[in-house]
């Protein structure tokens, strides 16, 4: 193995932690106070390189604002070389468009028409906080460790899911609150079916609960719609199709998701 890749290596190997994209987020969104606080206390020598650091980032950030707005407006694209004749008056509005505005308007308008063909009937939930999401558990033989958490909403686990040893596991999922099926409508033809979950594809609270398949109101979850029937254009069934859970699973004891079509 190269020197200097062993992180690399067990990244693939492991993985990263259930919260590291929150983590990055937190991280990030920090920075700004990091930077202020910087700008505050620094002194001597390690001031002045801060100081010159922060005027270059915020010369090559007004760069590149000037250069977005001058792309937007009407213009040569190249300009023309003087071939030192003046041009008549009535020509001088004749100027070729340039095409920049048009591509970033055609390219803001594909983003649109793909925004709308996945759009789900609940664009905006309710957040859940950890303390809500998590339950602690004390272990250890006096109860004094508690790096262990058990979650209190429901969730689905594949076919070949396998518990990890007592001792190594972190995060709890209760059998009891395992789902496999859904009750999913079909916004057009009007029908409820009870169908078998094939995945969680995005849960909108954080990756993390994603990645331990928590079953929360507004989640996109992808189901087997085989019995419904449906085929593509060429003619093939239709095995999986994404749906959106409408319902608190947790109150109610069941999922019921709405198929996005």
């Amino acid at each position: 193995m190269p020197q200097n890749e062993y992180i690399e290596q067990h990244i693939k190997q492991h993985g990263r932690r259930f919260d590291h994209e929150e983590r990055q987020r937190k991280k990030k969104a920090r920075e700004g106070h990091r930077v202020a606080k910087d700008a505050q206390n620094l002194k001597g020598w390690r001031a002045k390189q801060f100081a010159k650091k922060r005027y270059s980032e915020k010369v090559s950030m007004k760069k590149k604002i000037k250069a977005h707005q001058e792309s937007k407006v009407k213009g040569p694209s190249t300009p023309k070389e003087d071939e030192g004749e003046a041009l008549p008056t009535y020509l001088l509005d004749r100027q070729t468009n340039n095409t920049a505005k048009a591509l970033s308007s055609s390219i803001k308008q594909k983003r649109l028409e793909k925004a709308d063909k996945f759009s789900v009937p609940l664009p905006k939930v309710r957040g859940i906080s950890e303390e809500e999401m998590f339950k602690v558990i004390k272990t250890g033989k006096k109860k004094s460790k508690s790096w262990k958490r058990m979650i209190t909403k429901h969730t689905f686990v594949g076919e070949g899911f396998t518990r990890r040893p007592v001792k190594m596991e972190r995060i709890i999922r209760p059998s009891a609150l395992r789902q496999k099926k859904a009750n999913v409508t079909h916004p057009e033809l009007g029908v409820t079916v009870f169908l078998p979950i094939l995945g969680v594809k995005k849960n909108p609270q954080s990756p993390m609960y994603t990645q331990l398949g928590v079953l929360t109101r507004g989640t996109i979850i992808e189901v087997n719609v085989s019995e419904l029937g449906l085929v593509t254009a060429g003619g093939k069934v239709v095995w999986g199709k994404y749906a959106q859970i409408t319902n608190e699973p947790d109150r109610d004891g069941c999922v019921n998701a709405v198929l996005l079509v």
